[in-house]
């Protein structure tokens, strides 16, 4: 029955044009049209697939007796297909393009039949701006017409659209933005998703702030008057931006100001130690050693923590409390016992030491033993890191004219090999140190 049903309905499909139906074609009963329809669309035959396919457009039946599975909405997703593969059959241009606008029309027959409870507006909203996307010339439209389309799937629902295809689509927006100028939805539109955004969208949102600005003062001026009226999160954000650029300006007083404000509104670990860097930059070493401090509470991983505390002892050098400076270099040996750098760092204190000790005099004996120690350092560090060999052999043969000399060692009764303790012994000033070494 099925199939006489079909073969007869191919013979009326060749001679009958294509009008509004309210009704099944050839006084068909609409569960046979539409077994008729289905067969059409599932063959690619598209001419019968619309023959038989938009009485159901005009018609919208809720149901089709004897169909249960009846879904009024996926017909109309499937009459935007078959419009489209009969476009694409076509190789008259006029016709083809007579198609798509049929497609769209079937879209915007969905938005005015089904309500938001019925249908997915966002997705149906996107659906018809790649529907332009994909078929601009055959439709004739532009990208101000795909944009628009694209918006509208955006205002209503900005973080599925800034999710879908991994930020495709929010990225062709705001790309669409930034190259019109339009600055006030660009940077509305950034402040919407980027929350949200995915690392390709990220780099695309870095990338539409690079080209809305011809200057980074240009973008200093902006950000600064957003400050104001932006909430905690966007106005992190601005802050971020604003640390970033008056370090690329030179305006270190107002980086300063800026990470100080951002500290202040989210004490976050990057911030902290973004306070901690700019102090230190800036020779503020006292400051700086506050919030490096604080930065290795909340380190949250060893790399971290063992980075910070070499900070420390540099900045502790720096001040000339070589006590504490051995200290967290000590503190970052601890964390890795193959960290390099920290070796480098305990040499570096101790030959800072003995200037210190001597104060700018000619040294003594006993103050140029402190140097075995100090290439003692230097040798552990090229043993931790062999990368740092050629660092660590040049600095041991620039201390090593300052060693004790052979007439030195003979009038001492030194011998090579020889234990040696470099402690209050060898000069008060050096009971701090304590630590073992050989004659060399």
């Amino acid at each position: 029955m099925k199939s006489l049903i079909i073969t007869l309905a191919m013979l009326i499909a060749g001679s009958s044009a294509v009008f509004a139906q309210q009704e099944p074609p050839n006084g068909m009963g609409e569960l046979q049209a539409y077994a008729v329809f289905m067969d059409a669309y599932k063959g690619d035959d598209y001419d019968m697939a619309i023959n038989f396919g938009a009485w159901m457009i005009e018609a919208k039946p809720e149901k089709i007796e004897g169909h249960d599975g009846f879904d009024l909405l996926r017909q109309f997703d499937r009459m935007v297909k078959v419009y489209k593969g009969a476009a694409e059959n076509e190789s008259d241009p006029t016709s083809k393009s007579e198609y798509m606008k049929k497609a769209v029309d079937v879209f915007d027959q969905a938005f005015e039949t089904f309500s938001e409870d019925e249908m997915d507006q966002f997705e149906w909203k996107l659906k018809l701006g790649r529907f332009y996307h994909e078929n601009n010339s055959a439709l004739n439209v532009g990208t101000s017409q795909i944009a628009e389309k694209y918006e509208e799937a955006y205002e209503e629902d900005p973080e599925r659209f800034a999710n879908a295809s991994d930020g495709y689509f929010a990225g062709f927006l705001l790309d669409r933005y930034a190259s019109q100028g339009q600055r006030d939805k660009a940077f509305a539109m950034i402040d919407e998703i980027e929350s949200y955004a995915t690392p390709d969208l990220q780099n695309k949102i870095t990338s539409a702030r690079e080209s809305l600005f011809d200057g980074p003062e240009e973008r200093i001026e902006f950000y600064e008057s957003q400050l104001a009226d932006a909430g905690d999160s966007e106005k992190e954000q601005l802050l971020t931006d604003l640390v970033n650029l008056y370090e690329e300006t030179s305006e270190g007083d107002k980086a300063a100001d800026a990470a100080i404000q951002l500290y202040e509104l989210n004490s976050t670990y990057a911030n902290t130690r973004k306070v901690a860097s700019i102090y230190l930059d800036d020779g503020e070493y006292e400051a700086a050693i506050e919030f490096l401090e604080e930065s290795f509470e909340k380190a949250e991983n060893d790399a971290d923590k063992k980075e910070i505390s070499l900070e420390l002892a540099e900045t502790h050098q720096q001040l000339e409390e070589f006590r504490q400076a051995r200290q967290y270099a000590r503190q970052a040996i601890d964390i890795d016992s193959n960290y390099g750098e920290a070796y480098m760092r305990v040499a570096a204190i101790y030959a800072a030491s003995i200037s210190e000790c001597t104060g700018g005099q000619a040294l003594e004996r006993e103050d140029r033993t402190v140097y075995w120690l100090v290439v003692d350092y230097l040798n552990k560090a090229k043993e931790a890191d062999p990368s740092l060999a050629s660092n660590a052999n040049n600095r041991a043969e620039s201390y090593s004219s300052a060693m004790p000399t052979s007439e030195d060692k003979f009038f001492k009764g030194w011998e090579a090999g020889d234990n040696f303790r470099i402690n209050g012994e060898v000069r008060e000033c050096y009971a701090w140190i304590d630590e073992a070494t050989t004659v060399k």
